[in-house]
């Protein structure tokens, strides 16, 4: 059978749910689809979309099928309340949430006989269906490698691991990323807005500033895999005294120190461990450990 003639039914149809039907139309997929809001189906059945009648009937039309709604629960309160066979379906869920709800769900996708794959969307609705798009799948690598064809007509696709969990695990994680990146441009840009410079013009230093950290990460992603830190670059405790010299300036010049303060912290605490020697990547044990609780 060729891709072109491979079908596909997408539950859920809010602007990523719509998103992702619309994508496999355009590729050429015939596309059920399925909303409790039926008349969100309407631009995408006057495009080729089959609406079906029924969340069974939607199940029914094909082998493979689409999962976006808005949480992990709802999920579950919509397919726990019907008497649905799913021996010969194959779940892919794009629904957001946490690692152990994917294996959760992973688990009870098996006890009602179908295959099942979790997955996350790293794109926003209007890049669906290009390479800009990329999405995150965990489970077996069969089941994956079985509908891969069609699903590269999301954008581009990627397969993680048998751990059902993993999708979400790198969601978040890259979530984390993106923030620590836009956290630190922030904090520069309020301190050089108090010179009189605008963001604008510190935009592309700071974007060069990222990618040349960015290009530290492989040779640090090794130190951190081997468990040795040897300081190749500059000592964790050279390092803390760039650090407090970030902090005087912030202060100096009024700006919040609350994030620096908290990375010097951990890095205080891990020299006091003896890693003052250390790399930077050193730190790893710091966010490893889990936070003290608050006091009361």
């Amino acid at each position: 059978m060729s891709t072109q003639q491979t079908t596909v039914t997408v539950l859920g149809l809010g602007l990523m749910g719509r998103a992702l039907a619309a994508a496999f139309l355009r590729a050429g997929h015939p596309t059920t689809v399925w909303n409790r809001t039926a008349n969100k189906a309407d631009q995408l059945v006057s495009e080729g979309a089959r609406q079906a009648p029924t969340l069974v009937d939607a199940l029914a039309a094909s082998p493979l099928t689409i999962i976006c709604l808005t949480d992990y629960q709802a999920v579950r309160e919509l397919l726990d309340t019907h008497d649905l066979d799913l021996g010969a379906t194959t779940l892919i869920n794009l629904t957001s949430g946490d690692s152990a709800q994917a294996r959760t769900a992973a688990a009870w996708a098996a006890s009602r006989g179908a295959r099942y794959l979790d997955g996350a969307i790293m794109a926003i609705p209007s890049a669906i269906g290009t390479a800009e798009a990329v999405i995150l799948h965990s489970g077996p690598h069969a089941d994956f490698d079985s509908h891969r064809p069609i699903l590269d007509a999301l954008g581009t696709v990627t397969y993680l691991g048998a751990d059902h969990g993993l999708a979400s695990l790198y969601d978040v994680a890259g979530l984390a990323m993106m923030w620590s990146v836009l956290n630190a441009w922030l904090h520069g840009t309020a301190m050089l807005r108090t010179a009189g410079v605008d963001a604008a013009a510190y935009a592309p230093f700071a974007q060069q500033i990222a990618a040349g950290v960015a290009s530290w990460l492989p040779g640090y992603a090794e130190q951190i895999d081997r468990g040795a830190f040897p300081a190749q670059v500059s000592a964790l405790e050279t390092d803390v005294r760039a650090m407090a010299h970030l902090l005087a300036e912030s202060a100096a010049v009024g700006v919040n120190t609350e994030l620096p303060e908290l990375i010097k912290a951990m890095a205080d605490r891990a020299i006091a461990a003896g890693h003052g020697a250390e790399q930077y990547p050193v730190l790893i044990e710091e966010f490893a450990k889990a936070a003290s609780a608050p006091p009361r």
